[in-house]
């Protein structure tokens, strides 16, 4: 007797929210993890060992899966451009961050990852443009960055401490950039093998540079929480916990898909205060909830404006642009 279509939607939206909470789970602790392995390994040795062997393992699944690949010099060096972005300056710029701040610190700055693609954004597009609502959000979030510097005021005078905030804010604004690159340019042809060549090509970035930016003062090969957080973080952080999310973008609207962003921050302050004793005070929580209204509004903004300009566009088809 075939299944009912109904009974077998549920079950797919029932797997894809099991996968949206995997996610939330997951990449809201590894920035614990990476804590963890910063504080026995160099950062960018850390970080380009763990996504160079992600990226081997998701292109050879995604070769297991589906055997196209687009190895045309315009897609590689797309992949390439995508994960220098992404995860050498992205991943690699919050590890190094981490080094010398709190991971529920690192978490926080990172929730601004939205509020940095909205911007790039509206100064890219000539149709995208300002709004009450939007700028409503841009000042609630650089209230949540000055919350964040409050708490750790006593903090600035160790230039580390600063070059580690200063340094993971660059990071956030690198993966909100290459997200838009990403995204304009995205090709068909198996986007998980695609994803791999990211992953590698980021990681292998981060291992070239290692040596010049790296310290490798008191460094040994074996330590067994270093290479505990590294396994962790190479399965569950990149390769399972990346999988789930595409698959959790193909069966629910990208309104809940994204929720993760919203849960990080959270997870990561609270593992980092239960397991590293990370300072958690009343400056912590105002900058969380400050900052994810913030993100909150300037999405909301955005796409307001922006469906605003479709709405437009259909009423009035031929004051259109043409196609280039």
């Amino acid at each position: 007797m075939p299944r009912n279509p109904l009974h077998i939607n549920m079950a797919r939206q029932t797997k894809a929210y099991i996968a949206l909470l995997f996610i939330c789970i997951v990449w809201g602790t590894t920035y614990l993890a990476i804590r963890v392995g910063v504080a026995h390994y160099p950062a960018l040795l850390f970080a380009g060992t763990r996504q160079f062997i992600a990226g081997i393992i998701l292109i050879t699944a995604a070769l297991a899966i589906n055997k196209n690949k687009d190895l045309s010099r315009k897609n590689i060096l797309l992949q390439m451009l995508v994960g220098f972005l992404m995860l050498s300056l992205g991943n690699g710029g919050v590890t190094w961050g981490e080094k010398y701040i709190p991971s529920g610190i690192a978490a926080l700055i990172c929730s601004m990852m939205p509020l940095f693609a909205v911007l790039f954004n509206l100064a890219s597009s000539k149709k995208d443009h300002f709004n009450a609502t939007i700028g409503a959000g841009l000042v609630l979030g650089i209230c949540g960055v000055g919350l964040i510097f409050k708490q750790s005021f006593s903090d600035m005078s160790n230039p580390l401490f600063l070059q580690g905030i200063i340094t993971t804010l660059l990071a956030t604004a690198g993966w909100a950039a290459g997200s838009i690159v990403n995204k304009t340019n995205k090709n068909p042809v198996n986007p998980f093998f695609n994803s791999g060549l990211q992953l590698l090509f980021g990681g292998l970035f981060m291992l070239i540079l290692s040596p010049a930016l790296d310290s490798y003062r008191g460094f040994q090969l074996w330590d067994r929480d270093g290479v505990l957080s590294l396994i962790y973080l190479i399965i569950f952080g990149s390769a399972l916990a990346y999988a789930a999310y595409m698959y959790t973008l193909s069966k629910l609207p990208i309104g809940v898909a994204t929720l993760y962003a919203y849960v990080n921050p959270l997870i990561a302050v609270l593992t980092g205060y239960v397991f590293l004793h990370e300072p958690l005070n009343i400056y912590t929580g105002m900058a969380f909830v400050a900052i994810i209204i913030s993100v909150y509004l300037m999405n909301r903004g955005y796409r307001k404006q922006h469906n605003e300009a479709i709405n437009a566009t259909d009423a009035f088809p031929e004051s259109a642009p043409a196609e280039s």
